[in-house]
């Protein structure tokens, strides 16, 4: 099992009813560029922004034309004024959402600072993308800094870097490639190919660094853009703006980017019904997202509408899907019984009468509070289902380890390991510990389950 390559699926894509916002300008003062280390969770680029002085996290994500803050806790910190209602809406079947457009707000990402930026604010709890990522995120950020900017993105190294335009130099190494890009609502698109069923497909694509899918497909019978025969499966796409978005998974034999070329990789078919907002620009045929954008090193230049990229370390890692078909959130916390390691030592007496000395191993424990991880989403046809997992499950250990000492990542990660793998679960529901055993799927193929490869064993 390779780490960092299982993932759950998030994307935040933003469409605004109101148009009139605000220009301000991010500026570096001195310095002629400012490098922002970064977390990648999930695909997802996280970075550290400082709001009216307020220190929080946004996602960087190129499909967001305006800054959006949600998962709020006390919102008089931030200083949140000067403003007035807005609708937005972004993917999912779940219509429009209200929330209030604040002008004149302080922006600070690593040295670059806007002090005339417009943000939108949610307060709706239901848009909260921090479970599903397992660490606290408080917005996303996309047009506002890369229009200012030359954004190096170092997925290898995990690091942004924003160059004055004025003083940038483009890598000249044959190792780096120069693809042109296309702005539309503030948005960028590119250009690529894809081959399905021995037929190649040019399409129009988001980039969309808030998604942590490979590659997004819109289904256009006219264009033969449909998923390959029977070599798909339903199942959760992910969590937008407007609610979550199903449809098909499927595999591409092979996509092709300037003279990259990229084979067998994960493509996502998301049900048209909640695609509204994104089908806005006709010509677009779906998006290209964070588990492919992780292979390349990358410039992004939206002034001079182009890009630079370069393969990473990444670039030959295998594509994978979650064969569990449990989807985990981080929800709430649990009373967690722990070993007291601070006063866990061994304890050295005074001397007995033959000069030995005695060793005290008494131990201690201490009651601590953990993330519980819970089931939210189950693919109706998995192993998981069948063997007797439930939608809000707590997962407390899997494979004998317990949840309490893992991320949210570690455990997805062992959800997304290889087809026919023995899982080993223990679950709380309603104050009970129920032990489960199954198999991970083969997702592309209908099973027939015997009974030894799903079993519910015991309770406590």
């Amino acid at each position: 099992m390779t780490n960092g390559l299982r993932y759950i699926t998030l994307f935040i894509a933003v469409f605004f009813s109101a148009n009139t916002f605000g220009q301000g300008a991010f500026n570096l003062s001195k310095e002629k560029s400012s490098k922002i280390k970064f977390k990648l969770v999930n695909n997802i680029i996280v970075i550290p922004v400082e709001l009216n002085g307020a220190e929080l996290s946004f996602v960087l994500d190129t499909g967001v034309s305006k800054p959006i803050l949600f998962n709020l806790v006390n919102s008089d910190s931030l200083q949140i004024k000067n403003t007035e209602t807005v609708y937005l809406r972004g993917l999912g079947g779940g219509g429009s959402i209200r929330g209030l457009r604040s002008r004149r707000n302080i922006l600070k990402i690593g040295e670059a600072i806007c002090v005339n930026q417009d943000v939108s604010v949610v307060f709706d709890a239901s848009i909260n993308f921090t479970p599903r990522l397992g660490i606290p995120v408080h917005g996303i950020i996309g047009y506002d800094v890369f229009k200012d900017f030359v954004v190096e993105i170092n997925y290898s190294s995990k690091y942004i870097r924003l160059y004055k335009p004025e003083t940038f130099k483009y890598k000249t190494s044959s190792k780096w490639e120069t693809i042109p890009i296309s702005l539309y609502n503030r948005k960028p698109y590119l250009n690529a190919e894809v081959e399905i069923e021995s037929e190649i497909k040019h399409v129009k694509l988001l980039i969309d660094s808030g998604g942590s899918d490979a590659l997004w497909l819109f289904e256009d019978e006219n264009l033969g853009i449909m998923p390959p025969g029977e070599l798909y499966f339903d199942d959760f796409l992910g969590k937008g703006l407007s609610g979550s978005v199903y449809g098909k998974r499927s595999k591409a034999n092979r996509f092709k980017l300037n003279s990259f070329n990229i084979d067998n990789v994960n493509v996502a078919f998301p049900d048209s019904l909640s695609l509204s907002t994104a089908r806005n620009y006709k010509d677009r045929n779906g998006s290209i997202s964070g588990y492919l954008l992780k292979r390349f090193n990358i410039y992004m230049d939206y002034a001079g509408k182009k890009m630079q990229l370069k393969k990473n370390t990444n670039f030959k890692e295998p594509f994978y899907y979650n064969n569990s078909g449990i989807t985990l959130e981080q929800r709430g916390t649990r009373i967690v019984k722990e070993q007291d390691r601070k006063n866990s030592f061994d304890i050295y007496r005074s001397q007995n009468n033959d000069g030995a000395l005695g060793v005290d191993f008494a131990l201690s424990y201490i009651y601590t509070l953990k993330p519980a991880f819970q089931v939210v989403e189950l693919r109706e046809s998995s192993n998981a289902k069948a063997a007797g997992v439930k939608l809000g499950d707590i997962i407390v250990s899997i494979n004998n380890k317990k949840t309490s000492q893992m991320s949210l990542q570690e455990v997805n990660a062992v959800f997304h390991d290889k087809e026919g793998k023995t899982i080993r679960i223990r679950v709380e529901r309603d104050e009970e510990e129920i032990y489960i055993q199954f198999k991970l799927d083969n997702v592309f193929k209908k099973k027939s389950l015997p009974k030894e490869d799903s079993v519910v064993i015991s309770k406590s």
